[in-house]
């Protein structure tokens, strides 16, 4: 039974990724980010897609299930009903399409701390008798994305809303985690340029960079002599505190307590850390390459969220960066897919491993 679905803020199409590999078609996908939306179409089709404030987007088309990660910022100002506060737009955006759409369930996907928010207890307040959520069953939690099929230790929050009875959150579809090895091994050590191709390409009626393929985004930096030292002291699993002092930044010598992850190197055989925006910056986090003497690429970050060599990017460096930071990696968009798709037909969905 195919099932029908609409993707809110939908980035660069990480959970959509996911949905369509557990057999969902997407019938809308909302985002106003023009290269975010340009990579989504690049993959999906442009023409369920609307580049637009989602305010701006009239709810047409029917669907079994929404998806989206509406920001947290501004939900606890939704009890005053101001559909003019911009703190609460994008909120009250995302339940105007539950509540027109009528979808059989939903799915929210934000940041770890948003379950322990004043803003998480005001969503379970509008499943009241007279909310807008009315005749909706939540189930929420924290899912670990090496728990299914990852190789990287993401944690983040997800609630399911279902109209059919409550859907709680799958189980884990890996009792065994995969390492970074699973994904880096094979990849050139020094990428063989610095810049992405010149190449451009119409979504929209817009001229944006694109599109590139996965080999494209095996980007390397140009490290000072300093940096490279740097990144040479440290050892797998290690961070600054491996630094010698005469290398390390006036601030990290005066700093001797706080984060070890900060210039951290990963391990072959472990999952990465969270994998963010600024992943190319080893200073911002743990993105040391876990051999080689450099930060890990785009590349090597779009596969470190189990995107698939096919998927196509639309944007310059930083823009694309931001897309793979921001997204839901596929393989747990997917374990959550089949999840609903099997409480809402009732269809027996084994999980699949594209790793193993």
């Amino acid at each position: 039974m195919g099932l029908e679905m609409i993707d809110l803020f939908a980035g660069c199409g990480g959970m959509t990724a996911g949905f369509v590999a557990a057999g969902y078609r997407p019938v809308l996908a909302v985002e106003w980010d023009l290269h975010a939306a340009a990579t989504y179409a690049a993959n999906f089709g442009a023409g369920h897609v609307r580049w637009a404030d989602i305010a701006a987007v009239e709810v047409a088309p029917r669907a079994d299930v929404i998806i989206g990660g509406p920001p947290c910022q501004g939900f606890s100002n939704l009890g005053s009903r101001d559909v003019e506060d911009p703190r609460n737009q994008l909120w009250k955006q995302y339940l105007r399409f539950v509540r027109e759409v009528k979808p059989a369930a939903f799915v929210i996907e934000n940041v770890d701390r948003f379950l322990t928010s004043s803003e998480f207890g005001l969503l379970q307040a509008e499943t009241r008798r007279s909310g807008l959520l009315a005749g909706y069953r939540l189930s929420a939690g924290l899912l670990l994305a090496a728990d299914f099929g990852v190789p990287q230790r993401r944690k983040r929050a997800f609630v399911i809303g279902s109209r059919v009875g409550a859907i709680p959150l799958p189980g884990r579809t890996h009792e065994q985690w995969h390492g970074v090895r699973s994904v880096l091994s094979g990849l050139p050590e020094r990428p063989a340029r610095t810049t992405l191709p010149t190449s451009f390409v119409e979504f929209f009626g817009e001229k944006v960079p694109g599109r590139f393929k996965s080999a494209d985004l095996h980007l390397g930096r140009n490290p000072t002599p300093l940096s490279l030292a740097r990144y040479r002291s440290v050892p797998p699993g290690g961070g600054r505190f491996d630094v010698p002092e005469h290398l390390l930044p006036r601030c990290w010598r005066e700093k001797k307590t706080g984060t070890t992850d900060v210039m951290g190197r990963m391990r072959w055989d472990d999952p990465s850390l969270t994998i963010r925006t600024e992943f190319y910056k080893p200073e911002k986090g743990r993105y040391l390459h876990p051999q080689w003497h450099r930060p890990i690429t785009h590349q090597e970050a779009a596969r470190l969220q189990g995107f698939p060599e096919t998927f196509e990017w639309c944007g310059t460096k930083i823009e694309i960066a931001r897309q793979i930071g921001n997204a839901v990696p596929p393989m747990l968009a997917e374990a959550i897919g089949n999840h609903v798709r099997s409480a809402l037909t009732g269809e027996s969905i084994e999980p699949t491993c594209r790793l193993c």
